[in-house]
């Protein structure tokens, strides 16, 4: 009998590799390098390199990355795990917590070392609180690896999955309004860094059970996105003729209206990538996406300033080519990294890949078609 899936599920599998990459690459757009601080940056806004890097930002950025929680809670309410609320929970300690813990870690190590015995222009640590918040994300967001309450608080939706699973539609409905309305009215903290995760987190688990990733592949992509699009001219015409003198409400309730727009119109676009031939290589990148988004800000503080004496600091002449080519950049290095660590510390690289990175290639790279989508949980 043929071990094949059937094409649609390999597909949808496929599908869930590529988004993980595509939103991760995007993040790195929102912490990429501009070798200017706030008041600089701000001298600056309104001109065409601080508009592209706007359009990057949003699009690319944090209009992508409620899709990474759509996906996680997807996958969780398709696993048989999620039962064993124990050993759920150790699975992702061992998988979310560990590798957030030793990468904030790594963080302090590098980026604080190499600000007190290079110069680099970095925090430094300032009290045993303040390494203790930077490791632990204890009530505050952490000043080197700001990208992290992203997986603080999906481990916290994590631990109450076995329940989210269990709520009748109804239920989990109401957790969906509660989160949002915690968003448009900026509570959270500190239980949640962001309530738009258990927002996005909990949509996924019912996005699962209604079928919903089938509903929006359904659809020309032209007419997937465009909702996105028509959001995102609306976010830009605030921003340039409201700016800050609007309703914070009102900004985070469009915001919230962007991210469900973008959730939707990556999904559609990661199942096209899926159907074409770029998902060859999209699935070679996708063991690599975690660590990818757990490395890239230590990469930036570091290498960030030494390609800016080639490049220039923003507002420079070739300043958008580097703002451009960032991901890649910071994507190839983390492949080198990885596949050397693979080699030479499988087991560092296996916890500190959340157990996408293991001795040898990865098992993604030989059998791609028939990943179970479920294998993405681990370090969804």
């Amino acid at each position: 009998m043929s071990l094949a899936l059937p094409t649609d599920t390999a597909r949808r599998s496929d599908a869930i590799a590529i988004a993980r990459v595509i939103c991760i690459l995007g993040v790195v757009y929102v912490h990429a390098w501009t070798g200017l601080n706030g008041e600089a940056l701000a001298d600056l806004r309104g001109t065409g390199q601080d508009n592209l890097r706007w359009l990057l930002m949003e699009a690319f950025g944090r209009s992508a990355v409620p899709l990474l929680g759509l996906v996680s809670g997807w996958l969780v309410a398709g696993s048989s795990g999620v039962g064993d609320w124990g050993g759920h929970v150790r699975r992702k300690a061992r998988t979310i917590l560990l590798p957030m813990i030793l990468w904030n870690m790594l963080a302090i190590l590098l980026v604080s070392g190499a600000a007190l015995l290079a110069g680099l222009q970095a925090p430094v640590p300032q009290s045993p609180m303040w390494v203790a918040q930077e490791i632990f994300i204890l009530t505050r967001n952490p000043d080197i690896n700001v990208q992290m309450p992203f997986l603080r608080d999906l481990f916290l939706c994590m631990v109450a999955a076995p329940l989210l699973v269990r709520l009748p539609t109804w239920g989990l409905a109401a957790v969906i309004a509660a989160a949002g309305a915690c968003h448009i009215m900026g509570w959270g903290p500190p239980v949640l860094m962001r309530a738009s995760i258990l927002f996005f987190f909990a949509a996924g688990i019912l996005a699962r059970r209604h079928g919903w990733a089938d509903s929006i592949a359904r659809p020309p992509l032209p007419v997937a996105v465009m909702p996105f699009i028509l959001l995102m001219g609306a976010q830009l015409y605030r921003a340039i003729m409201v700016g800050d003198a609007g309703s914070a409400t009102s900004q985070a309730a469009l915001d919230l209206a962007v991210r469900i727009g973008a959730a939707a119109a990556f999904w559609r676009i990661a199942w096209a990538l899926a159907g074409g031939r770029a998902r060859s290589m999209m699935l070679r990148i996708e063991p690599y996406a975690f660590f990818l988004f757990c490395a890239h800000l230590i990469l930036i503080w570091l290498g960030g300033p030494l390609l800016g004496k080639l490049f220039g600091r923003m507002g420079s002449p070739l300043y958008p080519l580097y703002l451009i080519l960032q991901p890649l950049l910071v994507l190839a290095s983390v492949m080198v990294m990885g596949l050397a660590l693979q080699r030479i510390a499988p087991r560092a690289a296996a916890v500190l890949s959340g157990g996408r990175l293991r001795g040898g290639r990865p098992s993604d790279e030989k059998q791609p078609r028939r990943r179970q989508a479920g294998s993405c949980a681990a370090t969804a």
